[in-house]
């Protein structure tokens, strides 16, 4: 895990040294925060019994509102302009603190991005790529690699590339995944995506604004109402029915390969809560700096990251924050 964190803080101080600013977020750099609400849902409207016990679980047992903070971005390290292909996120942190029951944390985070999965086909992946990338020079060090690990890297390096090919649409007409499964109370593992509303209006980007998207969503929470929704869905993680080219595989197999997206026509999504952006102005840019999303701390019990991939992803967000602190 070591290898991987120093690799990312060197992505991150090597991407605020060349464009000559303070730290940012080691990933997702570049992104505009509102605000909205999270609207859980009557899951047991209209369901089937047993699919209504197993969605209500946890925060979704019960209809209620929140109030919600989210955050857009471009998943790049670098300050880079809109135009350049890249991934999306959409991350939100749901304020509980009107929530009764036994104590919690204050807040429910979710971090979901432009793509079904992540592009690092196991831990060792994960491990690999931030070896490379905590090297002065990544071709060296590459090149430095055994052989099979060079392989690795290499098919990493192309899953990104491929990922990052992506038309440049608004933030609010885009659909989100989380990537990487949850804990969905004692018996079930899910994952997470957000559907746009088709009624998510949004104006044709400005081609010379390096700053298009954040600038096209400011001026749709300003005019455009009501601003855009968006389903929130849980997919089950069902091994008795998901296969990969051809086969069923275990749990370890679907929680600990995120490169392999569990195929929709076999664990369908279900719709358990709404999120919706409210009109009003983005938040200001301290605000958005000194914000921030961590789904293992910010989590109830029932929801809590698993996998070996989500722990890793963990600490280099941890060790970013603490950099990006440091420095302030």
């Amino acid at each position: 895990m070591a290898a991987i964190v120093r690799g990312f803080l060197a992505m991150q101080a090597r991407a605020a040294a060349d464009q000559r600013r303070p730290l940012a977020r080691a990933t997702h750099a570049k992104g505009v925060c509102a605000r909205g609400t999270f609207e859980v849902l009557d899951v047991r409207a209209g369901r089937d019994r047993r699919v209504a016990d197993r969605l209500a679980v946890g925060l979704y047992a019960l209809p209620a509102t929140y109030p919600a903070i989210v955050r857009f971005a471009n998943s790049a390290q670098q300050m880079r302009s809109d135009w350049v292909p890249d991934v999306r996120s959409l991350s939100f942190s749901v304020d509980l603190t009107s929530r009764g029951g036994p104590p919690a944390p204050a807040c429910q985070d979710y971090a979901l991005q432009s793509v079904a999965t992540l592009p690092f086909d196991d831990v060792r992946a994960f491990v690999v790529f931030g070896s490379v990338m905590a090297a002065a020079n990544d071709v060296i060090a590459a090149s430095a690699l055994p052989f099979r690990d060079q392989l690795v890297f290499a098919r990493t390096k192309l899953q990104i590339l491929q990922q990052q090919r992506q038309p440049v649409k608004p933030y609010q007409q885009l659909r989100y995944w989380s990537n990487v499964p949850f804990r969905h109370g004692d018996e079930d593992i899910v994952k997470y995506s957000l559907l746009p509303w088709a009624t998510n209006t949004a104006r044709p980007l400005r081609r010379g604004d390096p700053n298009a998207l954040g600038a096209e969503l400011a001026r749709h929470l300003i005019d455009d109402h009501p601003a855009s929704t968006f389903d929130f869905a849980l997919q089950f993680m069902d091994v008795r029915s998901m296969t990969h080219q051809g086969r069923r595989r275990d749990a370890a197999f679907w929680i600990d390969h995120p490169s392999v997206e569990w195929p929709e026509r076999q664990a369908p999504f279900h719709v358990v809560a709404r999120l919706r952006l409210l009109p009003s102005p983005p938040l200001g840019p301290a605000t958005v700096e000194r914000s921030y999303i961590d789904v293992t701390e910010h989590s109830l019990p029932d929801h809590r990251p698993v996998g070996a991939v989500n722990r890793a992803r963990w600490q280099v967000q941890v060790a970013s924050r603490r950099a990006r602190q440091a420095e302030e």
